[in-house]
């Protein structure tokens, strides 16, 4: 059994604005977080980031075909995505891939901001 069907989108942040990274946090923490809290299929999702450099978010399904609507949806829609509107630009990939087993350590996965919205 698959431990899941993954989606990576990647947007670039080489080019973007000096102050993209506090307006992604709080864009994220603020409105997105709640918004893809009741995607049907939707395992889990993170939102990763290296300022400067590229900004992530990744999804993981249940079901394969949660997986390729949404990418279908979104790949459509990518470049009015809210992430594209603060960023200035279109994600750079949209890939699905295959989550090959996940692992909950004893700290237990955890909901809400990371360390740099604090």
């Amino acid at each position: 059994m698959n431990a899941g069907y993954g989606l990576s989108v990647r947007w670039s942040l080489e080019d973007a604005p000096q102050d993209v990274a506090p307006k992604l946090r709080d864009y994220v923490v603020g409105t997105s977080m709640a918004r893809f809290m009741f995607l049907d299929g939707l395992a889990f999702k993170t939102w990763r980031m290296v300022e400067g450099r590229w900004f992530e978010g990744t999804y993981v399904f249940d079901q394969a075909v949660y997986r390729d609507d949404f990418a279908a949806e979104f790949t459509g829609t990518a470049e009015a995505a809210p992430g594209s509107a603060i960023i200035g630009s279109a994600p750079v990939s949209i890939e699905p891939f295959e989550v090959v087993a996940i692992a909950e350590g004893p700290a237990k996965f955890r909901r809400g901001p990371g360390p740099g919205t604090a």
